[in-house]
């Protein structure tokens, strides 16, 4: 089996939200493959410094050196990383994630072209990514969906609908979370029994930001922090109704766990969470940043209690795609 060096975040120890690199080096792992891992370390110049000597040590040693490649600050890591393997004349493959990465095609073209050509491989895990790097011209790329194990979640037919509401997701502003506050607010006003759960990590200040609103407006809102996937899981069996607030996305984990579960999922519809959600068929899609359009659409599945059981429905069969028992054989096409 190939050895594999894998760079990234690799932050659910140290208190941070899951991100893919705690994911799939374990599972890849459980499929014979030889994985080590960099870097943990939260200060983010020691993380990169930790990176770059981890690719250095392990030059002999590795086959592919795997770089989850993100849109925003994290980026650079990529590029550096990505770097020093060509430098090394090490084969590196580029795990696409961040919802920003059309922009950096635009922003940043020769830094792009230099990163992404050069790479073994680019693995974008939406139909979004991978059409908007193919219209770019890059061929070297593959489209593998990011996975679950479908058996860790219980599907609940959603047939009678009461306006609870959970959100799961990093407060951080991007995910926008204040927005499912606001939304709830007005809710309120025709729904009063309506109530609001939300899990996650503080990322940004956009925690403070929600836990002050809920206070200053009295909301009924539960914050619980991080949980494990176990608790979260457990926790979703008393909420009927999943809102994703996002303004900026790819294929986010969070909603195929919900889709699995069988809430009828309620989310914006930016970067690749169209090719995920079909509108009044495996969700209710609407414009980011809209009070009035999200709230709408959860009134709409409170009265319309058939389309809601469909969503639910149709939700868990399309979350069936994504269990890992399937997607694992792309990645041994990719890493054999």
């Amino acid at each position: 089996m190939k050895k594999l060096l894998y760079i990234g975040n690799e932050l659910e120890d140290r208190g941070g939200a899951p991100t893919f690199i705690d994911k799939l080096s374990p599972l890849l792992k459980n499929e014979g493959f030889e994985v080590k891992t960099s870097s943990s370390h939260k200060n983010q110049v020691l993380r990169l410094s930790e990176m770059l000597t981890s690719i250095i040590k392990n030059k002999t040693w590795v086959d592919y050196v795997l770089i989850d490649t993100y849109s925003t600050r994290n980026f650079w890591y990529a590029v550096l990383a990505a770097q020093l393997c060509r430098n090394l004349q090490l084969d590196y493959i580029l795990l696409l994630h961040g919802g920003e990465l059309p922009m950096r095609l635009k922003k940043n073209p020769q830094l792009s072209t230099s990163l992404f050509k050069n790479a073994k491989q680019n693995i974008a895990p939406s139909r979004y990514l991978f059409d908007i790097f193919h219209k770019a011209g890059f061929t070297n790329l593959k489209y593998i969906p990011n996975s679950i194990f479908l058996k860790d979640y219980p599907f609940k037919p959603r047939k009678v609908l009461k306006p609870k509401l959970l959100w799961v997701r990093a407060f951080a502003e991007i995910y926008n979370p204040i927005l499912a506050l606001q939304v709830l607010e007005k809710l309120l006003k025709e729904f009063p029994e309506a109530e609001l759960c939300m899990v996650g990590p503080e990322k940004d200040d956009s925690y403070k930001e929600c836990v002050n609103y809920a206070k200053k407006n009295k909301l009924p809102v539960k914050f619980t922090g991080k949980l494990s996937k176990s608790e979260w899981i457990a926790l979703s069996e008393g909420y009927d109704i999943f809102l994703n607030t996002t303004n900026v996305d790819n294929t986010p984990v969070s909603l195929i766990e919900a889709m699995a579960l069988g809430f009828p999922i309620i989310s914006t519809n930016v970067g690749g969470i169209p090719y995920l959600l079909q509108d009044k068929k495996t969700g209710l899609l609407v414009p980011p940043d809209d009070k009035e359009s999200m709230l709408s659409a959860i009134k709409e599945l409170l009265i319309n209690q058939d389309l809601a059981e469909k969503i639910s429905r149709n939700a868990r069969q399309q979350a069936e795609k994504f269990d890992w028992e399937i997607v694992k054989k792309d990645w041994k096409e990719v890493l054999v």
